[in-house]
């Protein structure tokens, strides 16, 4: 009996703790999507023989689309029954999950097989869920469609304004697999592939190739050869890809966001209005001359649905015509400083801004009228450098969107340091909203950012990375701004022996 009993203890504490585990492990859903973490992704990798794992950062403007996009598709999957489960991981909360999986670009998509953490298939950026989707699809079956007859071609070149078609003599072994690797890569395009005799007479082609065709219509046409590499076919059919002038739309933003051409040239533009036709002839006219070295886009102001693109570059349908250069990488912006713009003008501003001599454009919001009245001082683009670099104050400003939530949070902070600073002359808290305002620094970091600008007469920057309450701010600003007073100190002595020596100089010169 005693041996019944401990039996059955022994069985209830097995079967609590199971449980226990099994709840600490649990994987939810959120709008079909597992939401992994450092406890349950093991558990995961187990259970699904095939993950694809979403990495974000849920208050990034990227990760936002990406997550709406990614629940898309796993809805797709799951109404379609598929072994395929789609999971997400939340980096900010996962820190040391996203760190042990050796995750460098967020968002980026990863997808593991047979329970394998160490070696996951590297998903391209996908921006919508069809992409997935496609993506998903051409892994486990052919990544291009077969194309056998002339009939089937018509139907392929006629769906898509744009497809790719790859002519090769053999298509199973040699360089066509190039070319299947580059379709997997590649879902928000439709591929196909042949080695019919008939279609290669139709488009005058004797070797392995591929086409770009445009609206049923060979476009670009790209040799391939032994040496050919995925990475050479795929910049080609990047490149191409878009037309000479591409203009904005909710079906191309995109591609255009995509492009492996990071530097794009605007143009805000009335399409409406008379002389539309003469401005977009001269664009085109330079988008020719340099495909692959600048990207030509234009944004129709007269369209309802352009409001937030305008609202980003801060442009008024009133002040098209205008023309602007930005480079994806760093989005300083350019602006053509003439209204001229024949094809002439708008060539040389972009030859200038490829030869590092365009000046970058600073926008700035009117000065508020009582910008210096509250303990918090309203900065813009216009009155910064004056009161930022003023090497009588030590100023701490706080760099902030006004979009974001993080940025808004600390508002109440910011006011709490103007107050505990209010007595000190020599100190000013201030604040900028720099999605409104350009200022001529390179801040690095995402928004919200604070750094001081101390009060000496070099134009210094110290930037703060610590806790942001009250106590560990002030410790670091008066820390740096005894320092300052320092350098500060010398500096004035190094000035008054060199006006000593002057009149020194002069009185030997008399």
């Amino acid at each position: 009996m005693k041996v019944c009993f401990a039996l059955c203890l022994s069985l209830c504490v097995y079967l609590r703790e199971a449980l226990a585990e099994s709840d600490s492990n649990s994987i939810l859903e959120d709008k079909d999507v597992l939401v992994l973490t450092e406890g349950n992704f093991e558990r995961a990798l187990k259970h699904h023989n095939q993950l694809l794992v979403h990495f974000y950062a849920p208050l990034s403007g990227q990760s936002l689309g990406s997550i709406l996009e990614f629940r898309e598709a796993a809805a797709a999957l799951k109404e379609a029954k598929s072994d395929m489960r789609l999971g997400g991981v939340d980096v900010k909360k996962e820190k040391g999950l996203f760190a042990s999986l050796n995750v460098t670009t967020i968002p980026s998509i990863r997808l593991y097989l047979s329970g394998d953490k160490n070696n996951p298939v590297y998903c391209p950026d996908l921006k919508n869920s069809a992409s997935i989707l496609t993506w998903l699809k051409r892994r486990k079956g052919p990544s291009a469609e077969i194309i056998s007859n002339l009939t089937q071609l018509e139907k392929f070149i006629g769906e898509d304004e744009l497809v790719v078609l790859g002519l090769f003599q053999g298509l199973e072994e040699g360089i066509v697999k190039v070319f299947y690797e580059t379709a997997n890569d590649i879902a928000d395009l439709p591929f196909g592939v042949t080695g019919h005799d008939e279609i290669f007479s139709k488009y005058e082609i004797s070797g392995d190739t591929v086409l770009l065709i445009r609206k049923a219509k060979p476009d670009k046409q790209f040799e391939m050869g032994s040496s050919t590499l995925k990475k050479d076919l795929f910049h080609f059919i990047r490149l191409y890809e878009m037309e000479l002038v591409t203009e904005y739309n909710g079906v191309t933003a995109s591609k255009i966001l995509n492009s492996v051409v990071l530097n794009h040239l605007l143009l805000f533009i009335n399409k409406t209005e008379d002389g539309f036709e003469e401005l977009y002839l001269a664009f085109k006219t330079t988008a020719e001359k340099l495909r692959g070295k600048v990207m030509f886009v234009m944004i129709d102001v007269s369209e309802p649905r352009n409001g937030r693109i305008m609202e980003y570059f801060r442009v008024r349908s009133e002040e098209a015509p205008q023309v602007r250069m930005v480079n994806l990488s760093d989005n300083v912006q350019y602006q053509l400083p003439s209204d001229q713009f024949d094809a002439h003008t708008v060539l040389e501003f972009c030859l200038s801004y490829l030869g590092g001599k365009a000046k970058p454009k600073l926008q700035s919001e009117p000065i508020p009228e009582n910008w210096d009245t509250q303990p918090v001082k309203e900065l813009v683009g216009m009155n910064f450098e004056k009161v930022a670099f003023n090497h009588n104050k030590n100023v701490i400003v706080l760099f902030y969107a006004h979009w974001s939530s993080e940025s808004r949070a600390l508002f109440p902070f910011w006011e709490e340091l103007a107050e505990h600073f209010n007595e000190h002359e020599d100190i000013v808290v201030a604040k900028i909203d720099v999605t409104a305002n350009d200022v001529n620094l390179h801040l690095g970091e995402k928004y919200p950012s604070i750094k001081l600008f101390p009060a000496v007469y070099a134009e210094r920057v110290v930037p703060y990375s610590g806790k942001r309450k009250l106590k560990p701010i002030v410790t670091f600003m008066k820390k740096e701004i005894e320092k300052a007073k320092k350098e500060k100190a010398k500096e004035e002595e190094l000035r008054k022996k060199y006006l000593n020596d002057q009149k020194a100089a002069v009185k030997e010169e008399l």
